[in-house]
């Protein structure tokens, strides 16, 4: 399992990193066209969304989650309080891209609210795909990782779809690090847990396509950063790659839009899952924070 934790984070920021060259291309044409495969780090273009960033680097989803990661490892705990100081410090000279989640967020701090009533309304998956260091840190106790991960969540994104995806994230690793399968994890957490919400139909899509090609589900259920489209092509990449670490990332990649918050979600649930194939040294290594990033990781294991 120790192992487990560590590769787990580690595959979010990974994946976070994968996807910064294509972030939010929606043409998959010209992700072929102007990259090819992508199976390594990349420079965003020019024209992009981050192009203050360079090959290694964190989108600012990334740069989120590691702000998560250092407070963590320096309280010993989640706490709201520190997350939100260090947050807003991220963001007060920040030079990569701001989404409206984030200035809706800085909005309401600039208006006297507190982290817990801060958060935008955005539909993002965003929000929920930051938790990897909450399950690393709250690997033996359930009931805490879920209310952390739905604070910590809560504080940008105060969605209730949202807020119900981290915590079904958090429970499926959860399980996953106990031994379970992501596929048999998966329906089990939707059986015992969300019956009757938008997630168990959002499951059932994602399980239904998992022996269809990647790119085309994807683009089927939607590229977009909202919930509602973004969740059923992280279960497919789970349940088509249960065993291929590797290949799902590059897929989410491949597939376009929001394929950052995609892969942060899926890296992280198929990184604590020991039958997955390691995740490349080479792109731990290529990580510019790669280093820091393992201290830290050690830090909370």
């Amino acid at each position: 399992m120790e192992d487990q934790r560590k590769t787990l984070v580690l595959a979010s920021f990974v994946a976070d990193s994968l996807a910064l060259g294509a972030h939010w291309i929606y043409d998959t044409e010209r992700i072929i066209k102007e990259f090819g495969r992508i199976h390594q780090f990349l420079n965003p273009l020019p024209d992009s969304y981050h192009p203050s960033k360079q090959r290694g680097e964190f989108t600012h989803y990334g740069d989120q989650a590691m702000v998560l990661l250092e407070s963590i490892a320096d309280r010993g705990v989640f706490d709201l309080e520190d997350f939100s100081t260090r947050w807003r410090a991220l963001f007060s000279d920040y030079k990569g891209y701001l989404d409206q989640a984030t200035k809706a967020t800085l909005h309401n701090f600039s208006r006297g609210k507190n982290p817990r009533d801060a958060g935008s309304s955005s539909s993002d998956l965003a929000g929920a795909s930051r938790i990897s260091p909450l399950v690393c840190r709250y690997v033996r106790d359930l009931d805490a990782l879920v209310r952390a991960a739905k604070d910590q969540t809560r504080m940008t994104h105060n969605h209730p779809m949202v807020l119900e995806s981290a915590e079904f994230f958090a429970r499926l690793c959860w399980r996953i690090l106990q031994g379970e399968s992501p596929v048999s994890a998966i329906m089990e957490v939707t059986a015992e847990r969300f019956e009757g919400s938008p997630i168990s139909e959002w499951v059932e899509k994602g399980l239904a396509s998992q022996t269809e090609q990647s790119v085309d589900v994807i683009g089927r259920f939607g590229r977009s950063c909202h919930v509602d489209e973004a969740f059923p092509g992280v279960v497919h990449l789970i349940a088509k790659y249960e065993t291929d670490l590797k290949e799902a990332l590059i897929q989410s990649v491949m597939a376009g839009g929001d394929s950052a918050a995609r892969g942060m979600v899926a890296g992280m649930v198929l990184g604590a899952y020991p039958g997955s194939k390691g995740l490349p040294m080479e792109w731990v290594s290529g990580l510019k924070r790669g280093e820091e990033l393992s201290i830290l990781i050690e830090k909370i294991s």
